[in-house]
């Protein structure tokens, strides 16, 4: 009986007691859901998943499990090593602010599972803060120049290809020609730019004036910043 008491209430030699279990896990899970939440709230490229929402809470509380389950035992650490080896992940992470996350909800985990509370608290406040911080400011952002180019002249339209260079010109800084691709049966090449746009402000305007070429047909401009999203 004596034994009993002593392991339920953490008496013994490298054990916690119950009460101090539980609350490190809710304060994981609460800790691990308020940077879910910044995630979410600041999350804006095109590659969101649920599942990895979740799985910062998740892993929050579970590596908190684990430096309870660890605490000063050498040899619990060696079998847990052990155990997560055989585990394989195959998930890829496409954004590295993904990695920024995934990191804190580790380090978090493992601040609270120590019992080291006051640096696990500070430290998600001030690094959501951060989050927020950037995302409201809109840090590092800028207006993308880079943009690729293409549409279809009819052949024979002798005016087009000079009058298309004049608006490059006028529009960019400057132009690379990547490919012409003719077709006979339709009697109509497909060209291919690669353009450093001076206004992306004017898109609009450089657009409506390419439109204005005769002859010309399947004609789209793309910003670099949208291809790199898809």
């Amino acid at each position: 009986m004596d034994i009993f008491e002593q392991l339920f209430r953490g008496h013994l030699a490298g054990t916690m007691p119950p009460i101090m279990v539980l609350f490190s896990l809710l304060l994981a899970f609460i800790l691990g859901q308020t940077i879910a939440w910044v995630y979410y709230i600041t999350h804006q490229s095109l590659s969101y998943s649920r599942s990895f929402v979740q799985s910062l809470v998740l892993m929050t509380v579970i590596v908190s499990l684990v430096m309870v389950a660890i605490g000063q035992s050498l040899i619990t650490a060696f079998g847990l090593m052990g155990a997560l080896a055989m585990i394989r992940f195959r998930h890829m992470i496409k954004d590295s602010r993904d990695i920024a996350f995934v990191s804190m909800s580790l380090v978090v985990g493992m601040a609270v599972g120590s019992q080291r509370f006051d640096v696990a608290i500070i430290g998600t406040v001030v690094s959501c803060a951060i989050v927020l911080y950037l995302h409201w400011t809109s840090f590092g952002s800028h207006q993308p120049s880079n943009a690729f180019l293409r549409f279809t002249l009819s052949d024979g339209e002798e005016n087009g290809v000079p009058h298309f260079e004049q608006l490059l010109k006028k529009y960019c800084s400057s132009f690379t020609l990547i490919s012409v691709q003719q077709n006979s049966e339709l009697k109509c090449s497909e060209y291919a730019f690669q353009l450093m746009i001076r206004n992306v402000n004017r898109n609009d305007e450089f657009v409506y004036q390419l439109e204005q070429i005769d002859d010309v047909s399947n004609l789209s401009l793309v910003m670099q910043e949208q291809l790199l999203e898809v």
